[in-house]
């Protein structure tokens, strides 16, 4: 019985790291060398960028990318599939909360997510949706997440008194002309194309409203056993990720440019503009922290956790604070500023809404699909 359970435990470890493809380099235990997850997201620019630029080089670590599916992300880290990489906050912290072994470590950008009404209906507030259709890219993606945390933040109970409809990130736009829904939650760049195209006016705007404006969406993850085993390792990596992040703030257009130039997404240099662009690349250790805390007490209370969860105990669990990665080193660090690597002053946005909204690229770069 003991020989058969070992034989399928490895089996599905096997079947699951299988969705990833390994880079040339494989580390065998050495702290020096480590192993970056990507899926190939507009937001990922801060990965593009360590490894491009030499971040992780400079931090003494000799880095491998490993290409991963949606589908089994989450396992694939927790299973060591690899060991680092930065992703949606929200995303982790129920199967945190469950006994996934990942911890946080740093915040890497925030203002990504929005609950979006149509701009020729009435609904101007939260508390008008009780009732209401609400559109939204996938069941347990982000902005669904983030549209369920607003709702039971103001009193609202999302299973009950709201109705959700699922369609393509880029046809939420027009579920609104439609008729089907009133209301929408998106991610970037939808939100910003869709109120650039008039269809919506912001009823929740992490990147504007408290509390959310100053928290974080996406942070820093590692996996827990190589956090372990490697501490200076993952501090350094953390570190080449934060500076990316910083270099990505300060030169949006520049990182957009890379991402797509060196193949990491499946884009066009204009779209990944828009979407780097109305994100805040301001890496943060407290940040990250806060951000953490935030979602889990909203996640609870809007019934996405289990009741009887210690927040605060889950929040500690679920963040690590680092040798050598401060809020003060990342106020001291410096980073290049690119020549023509930022947005064009008078860079307007409506000029790329209609084709962008239209492109299945774009759909492709920022919608999620729901856990398993």
């Amino acid at each position: 019985m003991a020989t058969a359970k070992l034989i399928a435990t490895a089996a599905l470890g096997a079947l699951l790291l299988s969705g990833c493809r390994r880079g040339a380099e494989e580390t065998t235990g050495s702290p020096a060398k480590v192993r970056v997850g990507y899926i190939g997201l507009t937001c990922e620019a801060p990965i593009f960028t360590a490894v491009e630029k030499g971040f992780f080089k400079e931090e003494g670590l000799e880095v491998a990318l490993v290409k991963c599916e949606w589908a089994n992300y989450k396992d694939v880290l927790a299973l060591g599939g690899f060991d680092i990489t930065h992703h949606l906050i929200m995303y982790f912290l129920k199967p945190i909360e469950q006994g996934l072994d990942v911890k946080f470590t740093g915040g890497i950008h925030r203002g990504c997510l929005r609950v979006q009404a149509s701009s020729k209906g009435a609904i101007r507030s939260i508390k008008e949706l009780r009732g209401k259709r609400i559109g939204v890219p996938g069941m347990g993606t982000p902005p669904f997440i983030f549209a369920n945390r607003v709702l039971g933040a103001n009193g609202i109970d999302p299973g009950r008194e709201i109705t959700w409809l699922v369609f393509p990130a880029g046809e939420l736009g027009l579920a609104l002309d439609k008729g089907e829904v009133d209301a929408v939650a998106d991610s970037e760049p939808i939100g910003s194309l869709l109120l650039a195209d008039g269809k919506v006016r912001n009823i929740a705007d992490q990147a504007a409203d408290a509390p959310y404006r100053d928290e974080y969406c996406c942070a820093v993850l590692v996996n827990g056993k190589f956090l372990a085993r490697n501490p200076k390792a993952s501090a350094a990596a953390t570190r080449a990720l934060l500076k990316a992040a910083k270099w990505v703030e300060t030169n949006p257009a520049a990182a957009a440019k890379l991402s797509v130039e060196k193949k990491y997404l499946a884009s066009t240099v204009e779209q990944n503009t828009i979407a780097i662009s109305h994100l805040r690349y301001i890496p943060s250790v407290s940040g990250a922290r806060a951000a953490v805390k935030l979602a889990a007490d909203e996640m609870k209370t809007a019934g996405m956790l289990t009741p009887s969860t210690d927040v605060a105990e889950l929040a500690s669990r679920a963040f690590v604070p680092l040798d050598g990665v401060s809020d003060e080193w990342l106020k001291s660090l410096k980073v290049e500023k690119v020549a023509g690597g930022q947005v064009p002053r008078g860079w307007d946005i409506r000029r790329y809404a209609r084709s962008s909204l239209s492109d299945p690229f774009c759909s492709a770069c920022i919608t999620l699909p729901a856990p398993r």
